[in-house]
């Protein structure tokens, strides 16, 4: 079985009974069909031609979403992700951007950057506060028992939730979680509307995908003080340029799109690569099919 994997000294490393590994940098793979390829670190461009290759029969993304796969793959390629490699590290960056936020570390931050000593701040705890977990899937479970010890009380809703438990629910939040994937569904699902449900300093954390929100309508509502403040691992734009509005709100919280990055990433991912191949080889069904319809 010829599978294409990403050319990393990590993956190099694999040696599975049954398996010849071929490697691909970010913009150039070895010719030739391939049964299988496991698909990260690849441009657009790549990415668009590995998954038109002879013979394949599966694609595994290491990655938990599938919105850039989904859709793409030829008739009877069958489409697995890792959920299960990201799952925690999003979950525990979560976590620590609400603590943050709770405990007013980015105004320190502000402060400690213009050399200032201010003790005198409005802080809180996720003590009591209503945590609405909307895309209540493996991570916001996780996250749920994270956040549970710390005296929070959350409810899962999904985005097919019907309204008025959704409505009633976000009502109620004093923090809102999007985990949820991109779908045309899901695509600004968080509206001025949505918004305006929202009890007075609620706040949001989205480490979902950036077009869930309508950024316009997230601006006017932290810019009206109808907002506590956001904690942001994925913006709309993204990257978000240089002078974009959000990045001068004093209550917003950004990171780069790295919640589930962590210092091992790539190891772990060339084990999860390698425990998945000798799945496969010895003719197994491998965790995490993704079947028709399904998101992440």
């Amino acid at each position: 079985m010829r599978v294409l994997v990403p050319d990393l000294p990590e993956f190099r490393e694999l040696r599975v009974e049954g398996v010849e590994l071929g490697f691909f940098s970010r913009d150039e793979a070895p010719q030739g069909s391939a049964e299988g390829v496991v698909l990260w670190f690849a441009s657009p461009e790549l990415r668009r031609e590995l998954l038109g290759r002879p013979g394949l029969r599966w694609v595994l993304t290491l990655t938990a979403g599938i919105d850039h796969v989904a859709g793409r793959l030829p008739q009877g390629v069958t489409l697995y992700n890792a959920h299960r490699l990201h799952d925690r590290a999003v979950a525990v960056h979560t976590a620590a951007g609400m603590l943050a936020a709770a405990r007013g570390l980015h105004r320190f931050r502000d402060a400690q950057h213009e050399g200032r000593w201010q003790p005198t701040m409005d802080l809180g705890t996720l003590d009591g506060r209503q945590v609405v977990i909307w895309g209540y899937g493996h991570i916001g479970k996780i996250l749920e028992e994270l956040l549970t010890p710390l005296g929070a009380h959350v409810t899962g809703i999904r985005s097919r939730t019907p309204e008025a438990e959704r409505n009633a629910a976000l009502a109620g939040a004093d923090w809102v979680v999007l985990l949820l994937p991109s779908t045309p569904e899901t695509k600004g699902i968080v509206s001025a509307d949505v918004l305006a449900r929202l009890g007075p300093g609620a706040w949001i954390s989205n480490q979902g995908r950036g077009n869930l929100i309508d950024t316009d309508a997230l601006l006017a509502a932290l810019n009206s003080g109808h907002l506590g403040g956001a904690v942001l691992d994925v913006t709309d734009p993204e990257p978000l340029p240089e002078g974009h509005p959000l990045w001068a709100q004093e209550n917003v919280i950004i990171t780069p799109h790295i919640a589930s990055t962590t210092s091992d990433l790539v190891a772990r991912g060339a084990e999860y690569t390698r425990a998945f191949l000798e799945e496969m080889a010895a003719g197994r069904e491998p965790e995490g099919r993704v079947e028709a319809g399904q998101t992440y």
